[in-house]
């Protein structure tokens, strides 16, 4: 632990940081418990677990932040937790449009735009796909291989790292971290690539039920968790993060990504809050009320 050797300032951070941490699972458990009581069991688990992203990350940075040695198993936790939040954002999206009959009734002759982000934005001469149930079920395998494939990776990782075969700033060609790091960033591509898709289709459809709010929080998660920490891991490598004694530069590079972290997925928890909460006694537009009789009709 690593509070035994901490000034006063820096005890007031950790405290704060913790106290922030605390906050965001309090607020999400009383969103978790608003959700259950409100919205249709259909969507409530999907709901639950995007909602949970921010908070989880904050704990497990948290944890990370009081105990350095804990942090490959923290990393592992969030890097499995977000890789089921991919998938489920996808699932949310088909739910949210009345569920994948009704998907597929709406946009019975329309067809996907594939060259989208983050493998295609450049190929705008890629041929569009029809929306089929084949079409719906690879872009639902396309997340899902995610959510089991970077488990496995990491617990791969986990299994080296303890054998002293792995060591995660160790990106040279001999070393297993550069070959697994590359094979999970094609995974991620992947399985990013049908989120996408899916949100260019219905974004418009959706828009009465806040979906490019909703998009844009799950877009900051994923920047935040990944670049900004990739970003910092190689200026720690690199020794641009100077090393400050009994600190080395990589240990000062995993302190400011679990702080920054914790900031930021304190406030993403409290937007969250406010982008998933729905005024039920307000009118909706007439889509919205349509989609709610459709939701309680298959769930009486």
């Amino acid at each position: 632990s690593l509070s035994a050797g901490l000034d006063l300032p820096g005890r007031f951070l950790f405290a704060i940081l913790t106290l922030m941490t605390l906050i965001a699972n309090l607020v999400f458990i009383e969103e978790a418990v608003y959700i259950y009581r409100k919205i249709p069991s259909s969507k409530r688990s999907i709901i639950i677990w995007v909602n949970a992203a921010a908070p989880v990350i904050a704990t497990t940075s948290c944890i990370g932040m009081w105990i350095p040695r804990s942090t490959m198993f923290t990393d592992f936790t969030a890097a499995v937790f977000f890789a089921i939040v991919i998938h489920k954002f996808l699932l949310m999206m088909i739910k949210e449009c009345g569920g994948q009959k009704l998907l597929l009734r709406r946009f019975e002759n329309g067809h996907f735009k594939i060259s989208t982000g983050p493998c295609c934005c450049c190929c705008l001469c890629l041929p569009r796909v029809r929306i089929t149930r084949r079409t719906l079920f690879w872009m639902k395998l396309g997340t899902f291989q995610f959510a089991f494939f970077r488990p496995v990776l990491m617990f791969l990782s986990i299994v080296l790292w303890t054998n002293g075969n792995y060591a995660p700033y160790n990106l040279s060609p001999k070393g297993a971290a550069i070959w697994i790091s590359c094979f999970i960033g094609v995974l991620t591509i992947l399985a990013l690539w049908p989120v996408a898709i899916m949100f260019q289709q219905v974004r418009t459809l959706l828009v009465c039920k806040k979906i490019i709010s909703k998009f844009a929080l799950y877009q900051f998660i994923l920047i935040l968790n990944h670049l900004q920490t990739a970003i910092i891991n190689i200026l720690a490598m690199k020794r641009i993060i100077p090393c400050v004694p009994p600190l080395s530069s990589s240990a000062r590079g995993a302190y400011m990504i679990n702080q920054l972290l914790i900031m930021e997925m304190f406030l993403i928890t409290l937007i969250s809050r406010v982008v998933y909460r729905r005024r039920y006694d307000d009118l909706e537009p007439p889509e919205c009320t349509a989609e709610e009789d459709g939701d309680n009709k298959q769930n009486p």
